[in-house]
């Protein structure tokens, strides 16, 4: 299989990372409320244990809505999704001795941590919104520990909000390339 077809069908099947990304955002933002009106930690600890949870609930929302069960056995880049999907995890217990330094930087560290985790994201779905993505995460996560680190959840509340929008831009994408495929 050429690199171009697997990457289209990892789009196709993804629907431009619409779900995972959906998934995500409300995750943050569910988060960002919990900073807000309950405490850091139960702000922490839902973003951390409900992340366990992206891609299984990305799965069944995308069975929901009616996609093909898996990726085709000649897709080497499945292997690829893998192993972009336990970067975020392994490389999360840097944020340990961050939020013990200082907790507000616990949503800025982590917002740089995935907007690295999304740079894969560029070749995976052969997609060049992810950089973008990618830029605003990891820029703003440097942006907001370097100059607005006074408050706690402002991170998570951007970071909710920028998931859903590539969520929905990615969507489009992914609707136009089946529909002209059609």
């Amino acid at each position: 299989m050429k690199i171009e077809d697997a990457q289209k069908e990892m789009r196709l099947r993804y629907v431009g990372g619409f779900y995972g990304q959906l998934v995500s955002g409300i995750l943050w933002l569910v988060s960002a409320s919990l900073s807000e009106w309950d405490s850091p930690r139960a702000a922490i600890t839902m973003l951390v244990l409900g992340g366990l949870f992206i891609f299984p609930i990305t799965e069944l929302l995308l069975r929901i809505a009616g996609a093909r069960t898996s990726i085709s056995k000649e897709n080497t880049l499945r292997y690829l999704g893998m192993q972009v999907a336990f970067v975020l995890p392994l490389s999360m217990p840097l944020l340990i001795p961050v939020g013990l330094y200082r907790l507000t930087w616990f949503y800025p560290g982590m917002m740089i941590l995935l907007g690295a985790h999304y740079l894969p994201f560029v070749f995976l779905y052969g997609m060049r919104m992810f950089i973008v993505l990618s830029a605003l995460l990891t820029g703003a996560g440097i942006i907001i520990a370097m100059y607005l680190s006074n408050s706690f959840g402002i991170g998570a509340w951007y970071t909710g909000l920028v998931l859903l929008v590539f969520a929905v831009v990615g969507r489009i994408i992914a609707e136009r390339e089946y529909r002209s495929a059609a």
